[in-house]
């Protein structure tokens, strides 16, 4: 799996959080950082430890509210691209 950003072509997406876009079937919606960027993530991602970790961060601060309308993540956007990046390596 790669990752997209702005136009390259992989199955990681960065949009715009402003967007009303629908997410393609076997991914999900996540908002990461202080402007809330939109990625759509493959959802195996979410079976990895690395990315679990990042779930049990966003349960602790925003328990089932998600104000974005998906997944909000609590972490700078670097840092998760980071493990995004790693993700893609698996």
């Amino acid at each position: 799996m790669g990752f997209r950003l702005l136009g390259r072509r992989t199955s990681f997406t960065s949009l715009a959080a402003s967007k009303v876009v629908e997410v393609p079937k076997g991914y999900v919606a996540v908002y990461v950082g202080e402007k809330m960027k939109r990625f759509t993530i493959p959802i195996a991602f979410l079976n990895q430890p690395l990315f679990q970790e990042l779930l049990k961060q966003a349960e602790d601060e925003f328990s089932y509210y998600h104000p974005m309308g998906g997944l909000t993540i609590p972490i700078k956007e670097y840092v998760f691209l980071d493990i995004a990046s790693r993700l893609n390596l698996l």
